[in-house]
């Protein structure tokens, strides 16, 4: 199983935006200005005191025999050796840069051809030309592969069943994570190169999901007709096939069947300026991972365990950050380039630095989408009562830990997610009880929400260590938890805990003010 690809990048998956998360109430109560700049300045010390730390831990173990393999040479001409760990980031901006621009400066410029010739035909267009890359890329009976999957589905697809399609959905994704069929099937991919394996799970896995999505979509509107053809103009969209996002078949036919589709005012501006910071993140990560290592740290325990409290809290948000990033950027350049299609993808993810309630912890908002539109949403209803929430939690997470690959690690992660989402809601009741609302009713708005920071804080951490789990290692976050939590006991626990509160409140306040914003819009749409 590939965890480098699917266990990085895909298992922050789960935002369950419907249901109505705490950080939701009492948005637009404002604190006093002094009060922010407070947190403002606790919180920039805060970090660069961390950052310092990781800093000289970086440069003290450069030249460690445990760093060999992960640190080489970078910016010789200073002295800065390079954190490599990640291959897959190292392979996309080396060996594989000008495969990739290739590949998609091709489809954007067949696309515009074909949209100014024939524009009736561009959606044909994207599936040839996808299916051709995928022969190039993977071989010819890979192509074959992934059709026989695709012909399945939609053969399934007519009996007109939602059991049947999901049921046959999960066993033919099953068949890409489980051996002996696993093995069998990633025979069928010709030649070998270094992300074989990661575009074989990404392109296979993938190709599922949109399948699923079609044969669902089939039985929902039985009225449509969808056909094969529309199935492999779906599957086959060069820029989302191997690492996606994914959009629902729905959305995705919907908008490239439109013949003459209009772009909204300023819409190439914003495509120019998402561009612009996906280069900018890219080059801001270069230069980053030539100063500090945070990759390669976790590595070696001993190590880490001489580091100071603030630097190791740092190592461990930093984790974190980087994978927003790494999901921020892939999914900037697809979205580019999507755009420019006239299509409307997923959003980028939400930044980690902002996500203090598991309710909107996902670094993938396609496939959060598929799973609440067929899972979550379907099972768990309102999302209010207990019971049915439980149910719908277990149902998505299961269906996640086979998507992940089921392994110890997974599986661990899914049951401490699975978890903290349900608890989160088991205290959003407690708090609608006596009397404990009558205690909040008594409090002012601004205390009330300087409370609800507090316990905003401690999950941002139980955030942040549930999920180390498989961005890591067991063995690093059990590391992290004894020191943050145990041996530092009260001083380093309170200490960060209190810079959290800060970071969580001007996070509030950020939502505050967009909050306001979008109230003051919709009131100026009412007027006109």
């Amino acid at each position: 199983m590939s965890l480098q690809w699917e266990g990085r990048e895909l298992e922050w998956q789960l935002g369950w935006g419907t249901r109505c998360s705490i950080q939701a109430m009492g948005i637009k109560t404002a604190l006093p200005a002094a009060e922010l700049g407070l947190y403002s300045l606790v919180l920039s010390g805060a970090l660069a005191y961390a950052g310092r730390g990781l800093f000289e831990a970086s440069q003290d173990g450069a030249h460690r025999k445990a760093f060999r393999e992960s640190v080489r040479p970078g910016w010789e001409y200073i002295g800065r050796k390079m954190d490599v760990a990640d291959f897959e980031w190292v392979m996309w901006f080396t060996s594989f840069r000008n495969v990739i621009i290739f590949a998609l400066s091709g489809h954007v410029l067949f696309a515009k051809l074909c949209t100014m010739v024939a524009p009736q035909l561009r959606s044909w267009m994207y599936a040839v030309y996808g299916a051709l890359a995928v022969v190039g890329t993977m071989g010819p009976w890979y192509l074959l592969l992934l059709l026989g999957h695709c012909v399945g589905l939609y053969v399934v697809s007519l009996f007109g069943q939602p059991w049947l399609c999901l049921g046959v959905g999960l066993a033919s994704l099953a068949s890409f994570k489980l051996d002996p069929l696993i093995s069998w099937q990633s025979g069928f991919v010709t030649g070998t190169f270094d992300l074989q394996e990661v575009l074989f799970h990404g392109g296979c896995g993938f190709t599922v999901l949109r399948c699923t999505s079609f044969a669902l979509e089939s039985c929902a509107h039985p009225d449509r007709r969808y056909s094969l053809a529309d199935l492999l103009k779906y599957n086959f969209y060069l820029p989302f096939f191997f690492f996606g996002p994914i959009m629902t078949f729905d959305r995705f036919h919907a908008q490239v069947s439109q013949v003459e589709p209009v772009r909204p005012e300023g819409e190439l501006w914003r495509i120019r300026a998402q561009a612009g910071l996906s280069v900018v993140a890219i080059l801001a990560v270069d230069v980053f991972f030539h100063f500090f290592y945070i990759l390669t740290i976790p590595s070696d325990l001993k190590f880490v365990n001489r580091l100071p409290d603030s630097a190791l809290a740092g190592l461990a948000y930093s984790n974190l950050v980087y994978d927003w990033v790494k999901a921020a950027v892939l999914f900037g350049v697809v979205n580019t380039v999507a755009r420019l299609d006239h299509l409307d993808p997923p959003q980028p993810p939400k930044c980690i630095t902002a996500l203090y309630v598991f309710a909107e912890t996902h670094f993938d908002r396609g496939i959060n989408d598929w799973l609440c539109k067929y899972v979550y949403n379907y099972i768990g209803g309102e999302h209010s009562a207990v019971i049915p929430e439980l149910g719908a939690t277990i149902a998505t997470f299961a269906i996640t830990t086979l998507w992940l690959g089921p392994c110890d690690v997974v599986y661990l992660w899914s049951c401490l997610n699975c978890f903290g989402l349900n608890f989160e809601l088991w205290v959003q009741k407690l708090a609608e009880l006596e009397p404990l609302s009558q205690i909040e009713t008594s409090l002012s708005e601004q205390m009330s929400r300087r409370v609800r920071a507090v316990f905003g804080a401690m999950n941002f951490w139980a955030i942040i260590m549930y999920n180390l789990v498989s961005l890591n290692s067991p063995e690093f976050t059990d590391l992290v938890a004894q020191r943050l939590l145990l041996s530092g006991f009260p001083q380093t626990t309170l200490a960060i805990l209190f810079v959290t509160y800060c970071g969580v409140q001007l996070v509030k306040e950020r939502e505050r003010t967009l909050a306001l914003e979008e109230e003051q819009k919709q009131d100026k749409e009412k007027l006109e």
